[in-house]
């Protein structure tokens, strides 16, 4: 959820004050891309994985305090919800090996974290929706003790003025409409972050790749099929998301006001263009003042921390968000993906960046882009095709049409995941593994979501009714999960 803030009101003095400061962090960043370099010795990745708890029956468990406590390191935070934790990955290279070891190191620290949960009666689901979320999930105390999480609920329900309003329809016919007073259902979105840092110049060609990626990674991917009971989309997540974290009444909708979960609207030059738009669309959410002049410290040749430019980017939910940070004094920009769900598992996990990363490169390193060659409302419609119907889209490649998914992976994606990852220094071996389980997700149509429809379906033509059949669904998903085994070679209840 970004950047801790120390109040949880602001007057109308200090909004206005921190307009005026945003935009003169943007002039400062404007400056800072012109002349300023940045940054990159070689590009450096990370990832972010947002974790749910369980009880001994497999409902939410709202103990993140005491499991944190448990825990007792530096890699894993609070997230929105108190059945919310969020695991952060030390950034890394991209080449060789070094994979493999990032694959133990994350299944070594997430079986820790599980051992000593499970001494507090606790256990991590790594799943994009927790199907036994229930509506009593959100009774009484259910955020976790955070200002900036209060601040951003009350700033939330502000804005609309009203309730938020949860309307979702599934493929299969089922249908979720529900108010909420809260950001609570928000919080039942548990998703992966992705994070490249690229060179300013080459920053637009890695966005304009990673939105036209959105669809296809959706529909590969996804694995957030149910929520409140209900069979929604494949990654439900991403509408319950957009929905849930609304700022607009319905009065501003009509009048076509941008949401503030944002895919944007058009393929960018320069991320100038993305942080440019934060600041003309978007009006302030946490307005928190930061003592530093940017300018000041931008002609004394020291680093601006740009506070409330980034602060104010921290509550622009774009898919692909732009990141400005600082580290050990030197700025940097990253790419944040923010598209798939978190799951099945650590290997799935592992495929699922491989695939990003690789495809991405190769797309930045195409003659003739594939965004050149594609309009910005058809990545659009792939990204909430991909979402809605999962492995079972068709989505639109130039050159192709309406294609399946599974083929247009098969055919057109993976060989261009291999060419990039070959071309980050990744070796055969490594490539094969991961972009294998790809391939066989693909050939198999079983993703997570799919197994857990499939799942769910079969365990109630048993008799079971929909809330024991999620609940024995989680059961067997954990079991799963732990064995590292890719999704899809997992099978059905017989």
């Amino acid at each position: 959820m970004g950047r801790d803030v120390e109040s949880a009101t602001y007057t109308r003095e200090e909004r206005q004050r921190y307009r005026d400061k945003v935009k003169l962090c943007l002039d400062v960043f404007e400056r800072m891309l012109a002349s300023r370099s940045f940054d990159f010795d070689e590009p450096m990745t990370g990832m972010e994985i947002e974790l749910n708890l369980v009880d001994g029956d497999y409902r939410p468990n709202p103990d993140n305090a005491e499991v944190l406590a448990a825990i007792a390191s530096p890699d894993y935070q609070t997230e929105l919800a108190r059945f919310n934790i969020e695991f952060n990955v030390e950034p890394h290279r991209l080449h060789g090996d070094s994979a493999v070891q990032l694959e133990a190191d994350l299944r070594g620290s997430l079986n820790e974290a599980e051992r000593r949960c499970s001494e507090l009666g606790a256990h991590i689901i790594m799943i994009g929706i927790l199907p036994t979320v229930m509506p009593e999930t959100f009774e009484g105390e259910w955020m976790s003790a955070n200002t900036r999480y209060q601040a951003l609920n009350d700033a939330v329900l502000a804005a609309r003025g009203e309730d938020i309003y949860i309307d979702i329809a599934g493929p299969s016919g089922e249908r979720l409409r529900r108010y909420a007073d809260s950001l609570a259902p928000e919080s039942a979105c548990t998703s992966m972050q992705l994070h490249l840092q690229v060179q300013p110049s080459e920053f637009a060609a890695h966005w304009n790749a990673a939105q036209v990626l959105a669809g296809p990674q959706l529909a590969l991917g996804a694995n957030s099929p149910y929520f409140m009971g209900k069979e929604l989309w494949a990654e439900t997540r991403i509408e319950l998301f957009t929905q849930a974290a609304d700022t607009r009444p319905v009065e501003l909708k009509n009048q076509g006001v941008r949401p503030r979960v944002f895919f944007g609207e058009r393929w960018i030059t320069s991320i100038f263009d993305l942080f440019e738009e934060n600041a003309r669309y978007f009006p302030a959410m946490l307005p928190e003042l930061d003592a530093e002049d940017p300018q000041e410290a931008f002609l004394a040749g020291r680093t601006p921390k740009l506070a409330e430019m980034r602060l104010h980017n921290g509550t622009i939910y774009r898919w692909n968000r732009p990141i400005y940070d600082i580290v050990n004094g030197r700025p940097h920009l990253r790419v944040e993906n923010r598209v798939l769900p978190a799951g099945p598992t650590i290997a799935d996990t592992m495929a699922n960046a491989a695939f990003y990363y690789g495809t991405l490169r190769a797309m930045v390193s195409d003659d003739r882009p594939v965004w050149t060659r594609m309009s910005f409302s058809t990545a659009t419609e792939n990204f909430a095709i991909g979402a809605r119907n999962g492995i079972d889209a068709a989505l639109f490649w130039p050159g192709r049409g309406s294609v399946p998914a599974s083929e247009l992976v098969l055919r057109e994606l993976l060989p261009m995941a291999h060419e990039g990852l070959e071309s980050w220094g990744v070796s055969t071996a490594v490539r094969d593994r991961l972009l294998g389980i790809i391939e066989g997700r693909c050939l198999t149509g079983q993703n997570g979501a799919d197994w857990q429809v499939a799942t769910v379906r079969r365990l109630e033509a048993r008799g079971l009714s929909r809330a024991d059949a999620l609940r024995e669904m989680v059961a067997v998903y954990a079991v799963n999960m732990h064995s590292n085994e890719p999704v899809h070679t997992w099978e059905l209840p017989r």
